[in-house]
């Protein structure tokens, strides 16, 4: 997964903040789906909803918690830690996401597998409710972030306008910066 900074952008006097987003977006577009896969992804993605991954593929167990309760904790294991190998869940999820999906951090390198836990509550039934939701949230997040949304024609349209006078700019500008090393040349007669 490409890890792009925090940094914030500044722009020289001869960079627009046009080109600099255009530059950004070409090395943060970590895309080794064809096409046809991101075109699945997203009808996946449209229908998917809480059921769509099956709950039988993952290990669901419980053991005591450190959250709230006061001593019931000592005495109930309430906690949930649901583990998911990624061959099983891969199996049920578009291509496109299984690389956002391997740099999530609820993945366990050494296990291979994903692992989510939840003590928030008292009762074992609702925290193993919160652990398969935080996996389909996950796998909503890592949807949102691997597969781009298709482009109108009206808003490519609008890029390439931008892109345009962003030239045209660059290019006025460096006659002008021409113009000005020219004139200080001298015309060679002292």
């Amino acid at each position: 997964m490409l890890r792009v900074s925090a940094r914030p952008l500044i722009f020289s006097q001869h960079q627009s903040p046009l080109s600099s987003v255009s530059r950004f977006r070409a090395r943060s577009t970590v895309s080794n789906a064809s096409e046809e896969d991101l075109q699945e992804a997203r009808k996946w993605l449209e229908q998917v909803h809480a059921e769509t991954i099956p709950r039988d593929i993952g290990e669901l167990s419980f053991s005591r918690s450190s959250g709230p309760g006061g001593q019931n904790v000592n005495k109930v294991n309430s906690k949930a830690t649901l583990k998911v190998p990624l061959d099983a869940l891969f199996k049920h999820i578009p291509v496109a996401l299984h690389h956002e999906i391997k740099a999530s951090r609820y993945v366990a390198e050494r296990s291979n597998a994903i692992i989510i836990q939840a003590d928030d509550n008292r009762k074992q039934n609702d925290n193993a409710h919160s652990c398969y939701a935080r996996l389909h949230q996950m796998i909503i997040a890592a949807g949102r972030n691997a597969v781009p949304g298709e482009t109108s024609a009206e808003q490519a349209k609008h890029v390439r306008n931008l892109q345009k006078t962003d030239n045209e700019r660059r290019l006025k500008t460096k006659k002008q910066h021409s113009a000005k090393k020219s004139s200080r040349r001298g015309s060679g007669y002292d």
